[in-house]
């Protein structure tokens, strides 16, 4: 089915997205010279921990989820005449919950984020898995906004397996999950 057909199919949920990003500052636009390092470092599961504690006021992790940015391999909290570099140690975002719906027999996977933000998996928004590199456990990962991904949780990675398929026509052993028209590896079948 072409792009533009589910667009209009799945219209409703792609306004979801755009209204997530509607509400977002212009970061992109935004190029201070780097302020310092903040002792700030959002964790595997999305908690933000400030000088040794977790920042639990939730309106506040989400402001300043709405200002990160990636440039050269670092995260940044930006503003128009700051910028601080943060750790993160595998994605700035959690994966919280997925949702599939098929229209038309075509499926469209939606991700929210534990700070509310809406993606539908797609080209603009793909899907992987990489594999750490000590325990070779999967990590999988979604985009979320330009170079910002989101870590899906342990409940959603399962979610996506339970809704995959398995590619064994040409040997590949593919297991994957379909959304927006575009197949997404979630790794091999033994």
């Amino acid at each position: 089915m072409a792009s533009d057909t589910l667009d209009t199919l799945f219209s409703d949920l792609l306004a979801l997205q755009d209204l997530s990003s509607e509400s977002l500052p212009s970061v992109h636009l935004w190029n201070p010279k780097k302020s310092g390092d903040m002792d700030l470092i959002i964790d595997r599961e999305g908690r933000w921990i400030h000088e040794g504690g977790e920042i639990k006021r939730a309106p506040l992790v989400k402001l300043f989820s709405q200002i990160l940015k990636f440039e050269d391999g670092q995260h940044y909290l930006v503003t128009p005449v700051e910028k601080w570099s943060i750790s993160v140690e595998i994605a700035p975002f959690y994966i919280t919950l997925v949702n599939r719906e098929i229209r038309q027999k075509e499926p469209a996977i939606s991700c929210v984020t534990s700070t509310g933000e809406t993606v539908v998996v797609s080209d603009e928004n793909p899907l992987w898995v990489d594999h750490d590199v000590e325990t070779n456990q999967p990590v999988p990962l979604v985009q979320i906004r330009k170079g910002l991904t989101g870590l899906l949780s342990r409940a959603a990675y399962y979610q996506l397996v339970d809704w995959a398929e398995a590619n064994l026509a040409d040997n590949s052993n593919e297991l994957f999950v379909t959304s927006m028209g575009q197949k997404f590896v979630l790794g091999q079948i033994d």
